[in-house]
């Protein structure tokens, strides 16, 4: 489910404050960097804040103002990068593209704000901007770190069927045997083929073992043969 931006407004502790950890879902924190502006689409700066990077999202919260935060699930950034192009804006910052459940034609509109009300649900893009630039390539590779902690939920699916076949096991199945009893990646050393789910690849080379083996033996008759004339 795509969440998207959200507020975030939980802290502990006095003046700006700390962030809450969820520590139920094993939320760790990974990065904290102070003096850091917020943009959220087309609209104006926020007034520096603190930014959290955590195992499970990014969070940004006011310095001025207890009562302004923003937050974002790692899951809904779809792309991060390191942006110093002047014409692209004015300052070295983090870009940050947004999945949300509105249509595109909806999102990032004149509408994104409406009666004075930021609507975050429309605001697909998001930019930090550090108040020291060096910073830049620190908070890139937390994000890059944190982001491969959250990979697609189709790509564990892909990842759980990477089955590893041992030579034997290939062999029992172009055979026809009964392979219920397989343990796959039981012996890594004697593994020759991985297959996402599909058993097509034991066949071809079960057959190109038995071709060689076809190919030795005939020549080992031609030999004897050989030899056997004067």
């Amino acid at each position: 489910m795509v969440v998207g931006l959200r507020n975030f407004t939980e802290r502990v502790g006095d003046g700006a404050g700390q962030r809450v950890l969820n520590a139920d879902n094993g939320e760790e924190l990974m990065h904290v960097e102070s003096g850091v502006a917020i943009v959220l689409g087309n609209h104006p700066p926020e007034s520096p804040g603190t930014l959290f990077i955590s195992t499970k999202q990014v969070i940004w919260l006011s310095d001025v103002d207890r009562a302004k935060g923003y937050a974002v699930d790692f899951l809904s950034v779809s792309l991060h990068a390191v942006s110093r192009d002047p014409e692209a804006y004015s300052s070295p910052c983090i870009y940050t593209q947004i999945e949300t459940e509105e249509n595109d034609a909806d999102s990032e509109g004149s509408d994104s704000e409406c009666d004075g009300t930021l609507d975050l649900s429309k605001i697909t893009e998001m930019r930090l901007v550090p108040s020291d630039p060096s910073q830049l390539e620190t908070l890139f590779e937390m994000f890059c770190g944190c982001a491969e902690l959250n990979p697609e939920p189709n790509d564990e699916e892909e990842e759980e069927h990477n089955w590893i076949f041992s030579a034997d096991q290939m062999e029992d199945d172009a055979t026809g045997e009964d392979n219920s009893e397989w343990n796959f990646a039981h012996n890594p050393s004697h593994s020759i083929g991985q297959s996402n789910g599909h058993h097509d690849l034991a066949q071809p080379m079960l057959e190109l073992q038995i071709s060689d083996e076809r190919f030795e033996d005939a020549e080992e008759m031609e030999r004897n043969s050989g030899s056997g004339h004067t």
